[in-house]
């Protein structure tokens, strides 16, 4: 699973002019997943995303994650994360699985990332969504469960 992750002091997600996802202080999450990943790397992620710690202590560090600022979270599928432009000029997305993969992987993240105590607001799977973010910081983490970097 791939993820781009942005520190945000709110954000919202519309489908068809319709706000379907919206939040306050937290996390907006893209994520994405690969055709290879198994619930181990799901689980990976729920854990790795949110105890990041990436808000700001008294001192101006990053030492706080989502529990610790009672954050909320944003998650929105994003398949394009795993687009490969290594070669010409056109995109591939042939790493990212399908949607009958895709879709529970996703809800299973959602899913245990509530099961976490986190309110979680999400975008609409494979849907055209328009999202608005105020990014704070700007903070943006990019987190791979295969650890590519």
């Amino acid at each position: 699973m791939r993820a781009v992750v942005q520190r945000v002091l709110k954000a919202k997600v519309e489908v068809e002019d319709n706000i379907v996802g919206e939040i306050g202080k937290g996390l907006l999450v893209f994520i994405s997943v690969d055709e290879n990943d198994t619930e181990k790397d799901v689980d990976y992620m729920v854990d790795k995303i949110t105890e990041l710690r990436v808000f700001n202590d008294a001192e101006g560090k990053f030492n706080l994650s989502l529990r610790d600022v009672q954050g909320e979270m944003l998650v929105v599928s994003q398949f394009t994360l795993h687009g490969d432009c290594r070669r010409g000029r056109r995109p591939s997305f042939s790493s990212a699985a399908r949607p009958e993969k895709a879709i529970p992987y996703y809800e299973r993240f959602v899913k245990l990332t509530r099961e976490k105590g986190f309110k979680v607001a999400t975008g609409v799977f494979g849907a055209h969504m328009i999202i608005s973010l105020v990014n704070d910081g700007p903070v943006t983490i990019l987190v791979d469960s295969q650890k590519v970097f």
